[in-house]
């Protein structure tokens, strides 16, 4: 059935709801954060002796209140691992599925700034103003990406009740424009309630040269330390900052909020996990699905009745392939699963910190695997760079079969085929984006509080989602939730306590009603009944034909009957479809999810947000101004622009970057190589233009231009690079083709050295210049 189409009348028949609750304050909210100030209850006198001091009571936490350890894992569907009958080995999610609570009907919002912000503000991903990832932020309320005041964190709430608070890993809520040291940094995890931050600000990074922060300062990972590792280094910091609480203060009860970025694209993995895998997956994505949903039937993870759904379209049979392919492909998905299983051993070594200091029976560990369901973002081939899928550049097969054993190491950004991402979200269909479809929202979660639960290893079938933890937390910590944070008047949260769950298996769900929608793909539960759109553009389509929203087609599910959705009634219950469609638009006009957008790598356009830069045509930088990321950086893509460097040559010679933005997956640099003057641009590593001098440059002054004159015409298209030295061109060349949508994930601007890794193999970083450099600017055309 194709949809309903939604008029001036849905949205009026709702207004007086929407008005009235958009600052409603939660029935639970009885106060003010921060508390006023106490009066002084000592004794005012003319001199100490005859005064009685006394100090202003310190904000405690409330007896009892248990330790919280939140992990949220990346890109990890409902059939990955191994406590959910997946192929995945996961002996700390094991471990605490063991001693705590197994969810299987727990979801999140189907892509990943969306469900964090979620989590941490308890309120709809629409009502948080995060409608989509952070690098496709538009001007409207539900989508604009700045987390409102509004909707404070969980973090806020417990360190203004007497909790010491950290984040480590992944956030993905800093607004794309204000990821910069300029700042602002209200919406950084220390604005949100976080005392301590060590991670990295995007949606991916690599685990080899990770581009992280110290709460707000960029700091450079260790190079010259071999095997370094950022899941083994985020969970050292962990270990070191729950000790210290502990050695310090240990009546004080932490909050840690561990996110690392495993199992995100780049899937990578040091060899010697890698190798654990071999041959694990030879059987291909189709058998393996089938090993799993048996399982998942013996473990009592899905009902007996339930159905394994067919593969979505699009996706190839495993025997349909060849035998190179079928190689290439189990060995990517032997390297993802090294990556997930290497992250959880990391989990491990916290809750052993904890339990040896004698805090593991009072920490409440709510270990969410996945803020999604598996990505299929790495087309039907897999990647050897995500870069290409992001500016629609695609791979040669043979070059990814030539370097199939870089697969996981420091020269790929590497991501596996569609076919495992459906397998890793066995039974259903679909996967990350999908918000429509459980393939898409579907998460394992696992909660372990042993003081509190007795229901050791016990399964949970209630209807929850990411929502539900925020208020989960306050009750387990006994904080209510406020009625104003910092002089702000707070927004109702919208989720619903899980405590309540913890006791009894068989307790009716409290959350009867649940929208989804991300990137146009709609849902809507409701007492056991989802009416869900059908995909029109599969996740691993980055540019396609726009399609009217109001022309998708629906599907009905009776998903207490039918676990998997496999069974579509559209045609059969068409009044019950119709109900569940109002539903869905009310709670859209409720919850800021208007005006729907399916659009996709178009919202890439930094020109769409607020900028630092609009308006700007030219920008000066000087040595030592590094790591400026994209949203903060001069714009050249699609565009002519010239590079002017001014420089001073010692007698001995020189080289090194004068300016770069990017690294090895994608970007551009020009430097001295051997004194020499080169332009580098990396076409997401398909391609690769360089346009050098053949001379050295003499001692002394000297300005090094690069001139670009773009071909236009469209996105992406080429142009005809000169070089020139003191106004004499020395090189010139052609650049067939540029990046069209995103110049790079995690890499940045750099003026005199480059951080993170090289834009060319032909040097070292941090490759600082070794001359005088005065400046360089950049003019956009």
């Amino acid at each position: 059935m194709k949809t309903m189409r939604y008029t001036k009348r849905h949205i009026l028949a709702v207004l007086g709801l929407v008005l009235g609750a958009v600052f409603a304050l939660s029935a639970s909210a009885q106060e003010v954060l921060p508390r006023p100030e106490a009066p002084f209850k000592g004794k005012i006198g003319r001199t100490t002796k005859e005064a009685t001091p006394d100090f202003p009571k310190e904000v405690q936490a409330p007896k009892g209140a248990p330790n919280i350890l939140l992990v949220l894992t990346d890109d990890v569907g409902f059939g990955a691992t191994s406590p959910f009958g997946g192929p995945i080995p996961t002996p700390t999610f094991e471990r605490l599925a063991k001693e705590g609570l197994r969810y299987t009907q727990f979801h999140t919002t189907a892509l990943c700034s969306p469900t964090r912000a979620a989590l941490l503000s308890g309120r709809n991903h629409h009502s948080a103003a995060t409608g989509v990832i952070m690098e496709l932020g538009t001007g409207f309320p539900g989508y604009n990406s700045l987390m409102p005041k509004s909707a404070g964190t969980f973090a806020e709430i417990l360190k203004q009740n007497g909790y010491s608070t950290s984040w480590y890993g992944k956030n993905h809520n800093v607004p794309d424009w204000q990821t910069s040291q300029a700042g602002p940094f209200d919406l950084w995890p220390t604005g949100l309630g976080f005392e301590y931050f060590y991670g990295f600000i995007g949606g991916d990074t690599s685990q080899w040269n990770p581009a992280l922060f110290e709460n707000t300062k960029p700091i450079e990972p260790p190079h010259d330390v071999k095997d370094y590792f950022f899941d083994t280094d985020m969970a050292d910091h962990t270990i070191a900052w729950i000790r210290m609480q502990h050695a310090v203060a240990p009546g004080k009860p932490f909050l840690a909020y561990y996110a690392p970025g495993t199992a995100h694209a780049p899937h990578h993995a040091p060899k010697e996990w890698i190798a654990k895998f071999k041959g694990k997956f030879d059987q291909g994505w189709d058998k393996v699905r089938e090993e799993t949903f048996a399982r998942q039937k013996r473990m009592g993870i899905i009902p007996a009745n339930a159905k394994l759904t067919e593969r979505s379209p699009g996706i190839p049979a495993w025997d349909s392939l060849n035998a190179d392919q079928k190689k290439v492909y189990a060995r990517m998905m032997e390297v993802y699963a090294a990556a997930l299983a290497h992250c959880d051993y990391q989990m491990g070594r916290i809750l052993d910190a904890i339990a040896e200091q004698g805090e593991l029976d009072n920490t409440l560990v709510i270990y969410i695997q996945g803020d999604n369901g598996a990505s299929a973002e790495g087309t039907a081939q897999g990647l050897l760079n995500e870069m290409t899928f992001f500016n629609a550049i695609p791979e040669d097969f043979k070059e990814v079969l030539r370097r199939m054993d870089e697969l996981g190491g420091p020269k790929t950004f590497n991501h596996y085929p569609i076919g495992w991402a459906h397998a890793m979200d066995t039974p259903f269909q679909w996967a990350k984006q999908i918000a429509s479809h459980w393939g898409g929202t579907r998460n394992g979660l696992v909660i372990s509080w042993p003081a509190r639960s007795k229901d050791r290893g016990g399964i949970r079938t209630q209807f929850h989602h990411v929502i539900d933890i925020m208020p989960t937390i306050l009750e387990a910590a006994g904080v209510s939730a406020p009625s104003s944070i910092n002089g702000v008047a707070q927004k109702s949260i919208e989720g619903v306590s899980m405590v309540y769950t913890f006791d009894d298996a068989k307790a009716p769900s409290k959350r009867t009603t649940q929208y989804f929608e991300m990137l146009g793909n709609r849902g809507i539960y409701h007492d056991g009944w989802v009416a869900a759109t059908t995909p029109p553009i599969a996740p691993w389509v980055s540019i396609a034909k726009p399609i009217d929203i109001n022309d998708y087609r629906w599907e009905l599910y009776n998903v207490r009957e039918d676990f998997s959705q496999a069974v579509n009634l559209a045609d059969k219950e068409p009044q019950k479809l119709r109900e569940l469609q109002e539903l869905f638009w009310t709670e859209a006009a409720k919850y800021n999810v208007l005006p729907i957008d399916n659009s996709r790598v178009e919202r890439f356009d930094v020109s769409l947000r607020p900028s630092l830069t609009r308006g700007r045509e030219e920008f000066t930088y000087y040595p030592g101004l590094v790591r400026i990321p994209e949203g903060a950086a001069p714009d050249t893509k699609n565009k002519s622009y010239q590079i002017k460097a001014e420089v001073e040559i010692p007698k001995s010679g020189a080289e090194g970057m004068l300016l770069t933005h990017g690294g090895r997956f994608s970007g551009y640099g020009l430097y001295l190589l051997q004194g020499k003057p080169v332009f580098h641009y990396n076409l997401a590593g398909v391609a690769r233009y360089t346009i050098a001098g053949k001379d050295k440059l003499t001692p002394g002054k000297h300005t090094i231009l690069f001139d670009f004159k773009y071909d236009g015409g469209g996105l992406g298209k080429g142009g005809n690079g000169t070089l020139l030295v003191d106004g004499k061109a020395v090189a010139t060349g052609r650049i067939e083709r540029t990046l069209p949508f995103r110049l790079s994930l995690d890499e940045t601007l750099d003026c005199g050295e480059d951080t993170g890794t090289p834009v060319s193999e032909d040097y070292r970083t941090p490759f600082k210049f070794t001359g005088k450099l005065e400046k360089v600017t950049i003019d956009l055309k």
